[in-house]
């Protein structure tokens, strides 16, 4: 469950796990994904430091709060949402870390709340845009879908897409989604963005060879380091992000973890540059 400290002070960036997974089609898993991270990120093969020299290790405005409680799946959404209010309320920014990327509706609803204008850049293989599926509104394949009908966000900038199926890019051009696939990678240093930034990782965004431990394998994805090269260069402020689709089950010696862990580094990194203000 989350602890909550004495106080926390405004602009603190927050690790929040959301152990659910019950939206997910194919194969579920993906709920064991927080308590994985957290034991690689402490076992002492890595330290905390970012490749910009921030050490997480001695920045106390970088806390983890533990994972939020998910009772079932009638309440899921609602139950995220309101728990990622009360956290934003709070003046901290969050890292939220999946979990099916079906978290990722509720928790831009609050974002919005709090954010009146965002932009969203959507890491991942697979556009999530679809109107239902499995006769499900909120499976993990729509929640762009949910968040662009419900306009929680005044951009989407979709990369490494690569399994656009006719459906999807009429949902995509019905939203105004800019895709860009992994065919097109060098559009990327051509985006411009003002941010407020919410930044959605699904790591199956990247080749399996480098994250087995996803439940879509889709070869041909980015490397790792494109991946970091792409967080790093993101001209605007992240105020959120969250890490999702990984599957310990799928996983081998903790490869996938361990790039969860560089990843979730990486955005702690950029996510501490921003002034507390903007928290």
């Amino acid at each position: 469950m989350i602890t909550y400290p004495e106080r926390l002070t405004p602009g603190t960036v927050a690790v929040v796990g959301i152990p659910f997974d019950a939206f997910s089609s194919f194969l579920q898993g993906a709920a064991k994904a927080p308590a994985q991270i957290r034991r690689v990120m402490h076992a002492g093969a890595c330290n905390l430091c970012s490749e910009s020299g921030i050490d997480l290790a001695d920045r106390p405005e970088f806390i983890d709060l533990g994972d939020m409680d998910i009772d079932g799946e009638s309440n899921a959404i609602e139950s995220i949402e309101a728990t990622t209010s009360d956290l934003l309320n709070r003046q901290i920014r969050l890292i939220s870390l999946g979990g099916d990327h079906a978290i990722t509706y509720p928790l831009l609803k609050s974002h919005y709340k709090k954010y009146a204008r965002l932009e969203i850049v959507h890491l991942d293989a697979h556009p999530d845009l679809y109107d239902r599926y499995d006769d499900n509104r909120f499976s993990h394949a729509c929640p762009f879908a949910r968040i662009m009908e419900e306009k929680l966000a005044s951009r989407l900038v979709q990369i490494g897409i690569r399994t656009l199926n006719p459906h999807q890019k009429q949902q995509a051009e019905r939203f105004g989604a800019e895709i860009i696939t992994i065919a097109q990678l060098e559009k990327t240093a051509r985006i411009r963005l003002q941010g407020p930034l919410y930044l959605s990782i699904d790591l199956d965004v990247l080749d399996p060879a480098f994250a087995p431990g996803v439940a879509h394998h889709e070869p041909g994805g980015l490397t790792t380091r494109q991946l970091i090269d792409l967080i790093q260069h993101l001209q605007a402020p992240i105020v959120g992000a969250d890490i999702v689709e990984y599957n310990p089950g799928r996983d081998f010696s903790d490869i996938t973890a361990m790039v969860a862990v560089k990843i979730l580094k990486e955005v702690a990194a950029r996510m501490l540059e921003i002034p507390p203000d903007l928290a």
